[in-house]
């Protein structure tokens, strides 16, 4: 009996992965959906930081082709991503005794449009918010090439996950 349920366990496990009903990675692609764009996100925010806009916008469009099964379009695709990056700020934390901050803190905000055109209930229109803490003693600069790409990576599962992962 259990040599059957495996063999027919074998020959429905492609119809599963196909079908777009699960992946290891989460995702959740709804059945049809053969495309995914995404338009560049443009740095509205008051700080500037001239790579901030092709890296997002890399780092989401790399994570949705390494982990879908999806082709990625200019133009309309059947999942859309749209957005724009709204705060890139250094705030102080961690004070001490003699009121200076031991740590700063760099925050990057990202407005993101999802919009699905198979299966429009989970269109969203949500801010995403991460950061990371650096010794107050060094500048924004000596710092950015190393914690830039790791909050990046966050904003990008974060997105993924509200997007494709249906948890």
């Amino acid at each position: 009996m259990k040599k059957y349920r495996f063999i027919l366990f074998v020959m429905i496990l492609p119809f599963i992965f196909a079908c777009g009903i699960y992946s290891f990675t989460g995702a959740s692609i709804p059945p049809g959906a053969k495309t995914v764009s995404v338009d560049y996100f443009k740095n509205t925010a008051a700080i500037f930081n001239p790579t901030l806009s092709q890296e997002v916008t890399d780092q989401l469009q790399k994570k949705l082709v390494s982990q879908t099964p999806l082709n990625l379009v200019d133009g309309k695709g059947d999942l859309q991503f749209k957005g724009q990056i709204t705060d890139y700020a250094v705030t102080p934390v961690a004070l001490t005794a003699n009121e200076t901050a031991a740590l700063n803190r760099l925050t990057i905000r990202v407005k993101v449009s999802f919009i699905n055109e198979i299966d429009e209930t989970k269109n969203f229109e949500e801010t995403f918010s991460r950061y990371s803490d650096y010794d107050s003693r060094e500048m924004l600069s000596s710092v950015e090439s190393t914690i830039v790409p790791a909050i990046v990576e966050q904003l990008a599962d974060d997105i993924f996950q509200k997007a494709v992962v249906n948890w």
